[in-house]
């Protein structure tokens, strides 16, 4: 499931068989105050994950004033206006200097989703190491092409999308920039029914790029599963209080949670191993144990002929298989054997 156009996202690689890039997706989680966005970041480093991401928009260029909200939205943040709601959302500029050097400081990468060309070209000011492609903006040609102009690699989430429109937003980006693309669904929360993670392979197989699971998923397991069906990046909501007003907190894992998600990925990761199926180190002691062995039925003198009630296969496996027990059977004993004691190849002539 490894493939073959790899890159890096600051010094960790992505795809070419790497473990899975998580991504805390504090998105908008800090309710438009930057302490909580601190706190978000550090929640993030404690629980491992490989970066922190955020959502960074000029509320004016993302929605106008007629743009009403989605059902999720209206009974999870007040009013019904998605420009009232984001302008209670948005981070003054001089946040995310801040915010990216206290991500570094903890050892985690800073990301960011820009919805406008103010917003990508302040990201790309402040040297991010990669770019998301929000769900929404699948479709928004000019923004996609701006920022594969920056060379910067790319993350593309395609919920609500179909292949054809994926390969449209892939044209626009390969060859001009690294890339992975996220099998997403736009669904707060998304139901395992509507999960469908086979589609993580399609579009690995169709594109040849690194390919990851954007989970809006209650809970750990389906996140779990995508890692196991070859999800090579994993973007999931954080949160610092699920209870919070706000559109994403209920969609969203706390701090702990998210730590268990992070355990969960890597246990899962080192439970697939290499695909070459061979006995572990430990079974080899175990195998003695388990398996068995042509035994003598009775105590055998040395030079007697073995007949067929004079073996019987048991426990221990340390003497010849059972399959080898009608090939014993006619020969001649080297050597005297108690009864139980199994037959090694040189116990027969």
């Amino acid at each position: 499931m490894t493939t073959t156009r790899a890159f890096h996202i600051g010094d960790s690689a992505v795809g070419g068989g790497a473990p899975a890039y998580v991504i805390a997706e504090a998105g908008v989680n800090h309710n438009g105050d930057v302490d909580t966005a601190i706190a978000l970041i550090d929640a993030a480093a404690r629980a491992g994950a490989d970066a922190v991401k955020f959502q960074t928009f000029v509320p004016e260029l993302l929605a106008s004033p007629l743009a009403g909200t989605a059902e999720y939205q209206r009974e999870r943040a007040s009013g019904d206006s998605q420009l009232e709601m984001l302008r209670r959302l948005a981070l003054p500029d001089d946040a995310w200097p801040r915010l990216q050097e206290h991500a570094r400081a903890r050892g985690i990468e800073f990301l960011s989703t820009p919805f406008d060309h103010p917003s990508l070209e302040l990201l790309l000011r402040i040297g991010v190491t990669a770019l998301k492609i929000s769900s929404g903006d699948l479709t928004n040609d000019p923004l996609i092409v701006a920022a594969a102009a920056s060379r910067v690699p790319i993350l593309m989430s395609s919920g609500m999308a179909n292949m054809e429109e994926v390969a449209a937003a892939v044209a626009l980006v390969d060859g001009r920039a690294p890339f992975a693309l996220f099998h997403c669904v736009s669904n707060y929360p998304t139901a395992a029914s509507q999960c469908n993670l086979r589609a993580i392979e399609s579009l690995r197989a169709r594109f040849g790029c690194p390919c990851g699971w954007s989970d809006h998923t209650d809970g750990v397991d389906i996140t779990v599963a995508a890692v196991a069906r070859g999800a090579e990046l994993i973007e999931k909501h954080l949160t610092l209080d699920r209870h919070q007003p706000g559109p994403d907190h209920a969609a969203s894992l706390a701090p702990e949670t998210f730590a268990e998600l992070v355990a969960s990925v890597r246990r899962t990761e080192a439970a697939l191993g290499d695909g070459v199926k061979v006995p572990t180190e430990p079974e080899h002691a175990i195998a003695a144990i388990g398996r068995k062995s042509v035994c003598a039925h009775r105590a055998l003198e040395a030079g007697s002929l073995i007949g067929p009630d004079d073996v019987y296969v048991a426990r221990p496996g340390t003497g010849l298989p059972p399959r080898e027990i009608a090939a014993v059977v006619g020969r001649r004993l080297t050597r005297a054997l108690r009864a139980g004691e199994p037959l090694a190849a040189d116990s027969v002539e």
